[in-house]
């Protein structure tokens, strides 16, 4: 069944400023560019830590300048959107010298902004009296299951939320800069889920997480296998669970990877799933006592979360640039997922349940 009046994908209404790449990794090269080339957003220039690197990314796309460091890029007066793919220990510096150019209207940052909350509230701050915007590319609530979701409770056809819960059993690619870090699974893919669940229904009061290691990541990690517990200030009650073993991977074992989700209210229930691990569109099926007569609706779409998600988180910043209004992910917005990520490494480490308040930013 087709839609019914819902949004799976954003509409372009913006696209006119000039974007500057610093990055040429999987995720700019594969998510980012091909966005960008579907929904005709100019991309100018791209750097990287190797120039060899940028150019074989500004081949592929047509990307017509490419600098030598990532900080002449961000000098470039022909950028005005800065778009950063850069690990998070490397990233404030980028960000920090973006807000020194009177050119640069906006900049585009990836999750986890920084390696701790404090450094994330001091580059809110930063950008706030430079008056720039800078905005965090959470892109999972442009996945098209997620944004439906969310218009369908938002128009109140599944009452009043009771429980959700992500459960995931897929094997993320960890990008080799992680090995740097002790930090892994929490902070680099729970930190999705976590954050769509605060798109969905709102600050949460309290989280509690459990971890174990995961066999089959070499490095050394707190933080592998993770269970997380969230209370809301509604009651809704939330698990999101990221098996980020999933089973053995190797010739002849057929892997069943997938990630699902639920959400249940007083008036109905939506369920679906998360499309990325096999590349798939995401999928959602839901059932309405009030609006579909408890008979289960699918409304479907061809698009998909890579790339397509990131067309979304572009467009947002750059109507964010030409209205002058806040974009949908603001930096003030995403310190707050920071915190939550903040709060559920201090629930691993004390072995309690740990409350938001007590995350200061």
């Amino acid at each position: 069944m087709a839609s019914k009046g819902f949004e799976p994908d954003v509409k372009v209404r913006t696209k006119e400023y000039r974007i500057g790449c610093v990055g040429a990794g999987m995720i700019m090269a594969e998510c980012h560019l091909a966005a960008y080339r579907e929904a005709g957003f100019p991309v100018v220039a791209i750097a990287s830590r190797t120039k060899a690197n940028a150019e074989k990314v500004a081949t592929r796309w047509g990307i017509p300048t490419v600098h030598d460091t990532p900080e002449r890029l961000i000098e470039d007066e022909q950028v005005e959107i800065i778009d950063l793919a850069f690990p998070p220990d490397q990233q404030p510096a980028l960000i920090r010298h973006a807000l020194k150019q009177k050119h640069i209207k906006a900049i585009l940052a990836q999750k986890p902004l920084a390696l701790t909350v404090e450094e994330a509230v001091k580059l809110r701050d930063e950008a706030a009296k430079a008056g720039k915007i800078l905005s965090v590319n959470q892109n999972m609530r442009y996945d098209q299951s997620m944004r439906v979701l969310k218009q369908i409770i938002d128009n109140g056809e599944l009452g009043d939320i009771v429980f959700a819960q992500i459960d995931m059993h897929a094997i993320p690619h960890w990008q080799t800069f992680l090995e740097d870090y002790d930090r892994l699974t929490l902070a680099n893919m729970s930190v999705h889920h976590l954050d769509v669940l605060r798109f969905l229904f709102g600050d949460p009061d309290e989280i509690t997480t459990l971890t174990r290691k995961d066999p089959r990541t070499r490095f050394d990690h707190s933080d592998g296998i993770t269970v997380s517990t969230l209370r809301f200030p509604s009651g809704v009650l939330a698990v999101s669970l990221e098996d980020v073993w999933s089973g053995p991977r190797q010739e002849g074992y057929h892997d069943d990877q997938h990630i699902n989700w639920r959400v249940d209210g007083t008036k109905g229930v939506a369920k679906g799933t998360i499309g990325w691990p096999t590349g798939a569109a995401s999928t959602l099926t839901y059932a309405s006592a009030e609006t579909t007569g408890g008979e289960w609706v699918s409304p479907s779409w061809s698009t998909m979360w890579f790339p397509h998600a990131f067309i979304g988180v572009m467009e947002q910043l750059q109507h964010a640039v030409k209205t002058g209004t806040p974009p949908a992910l603001s930096v003030a917005d995403n310190v707050k997922t920071m915190a939550l990520v903040e709060a559920g490494y201090r629930s691993i480490a004390s072995g309690r349940t740990v409350k938001l308040s007590e995350i200061a930013i």
